[in-house]
């Protein structure tokens, strides 16, 4: 499990990579008009290390893929669908 102190919010962002997969996430700026997401693939590594990760946009699921600690950055992710 990652702890991430964020100094903007002054809260912790706790992601642990091995729950990653179908967590749902929301974009705090709309991404091609989607703002709602969901973690459908996890990728990693040769030491099985947590790379990046496919979400997929809930209305018009088009997927993209991204680095997985991008997700702890709360300005421009939150965690669940609000």
């Amino acid at each position: 499990m990652r702890l991430i102190y964020d100094m903007t919010t002054k809260t912790i962002n706790q992601i642990n990579p091995n729950k990653l997969h179908l967590s749902k996430w929301t974009a705090i700026a709309p991404i091609n008009k989607e703002k709602h997401f969901i973690v459908t693939k996890v990728i990693k590594d040769d030491l099985e290390q947590v790379s990046s990760c496919i979400i997929e946009a809930v209305i018009t699921h088009r997927e993209s893929e991204i680095n997985w600690l991008d997700l702890q950055d709360s300005n421009k992710w939150l965690y669940g669908w609000q």
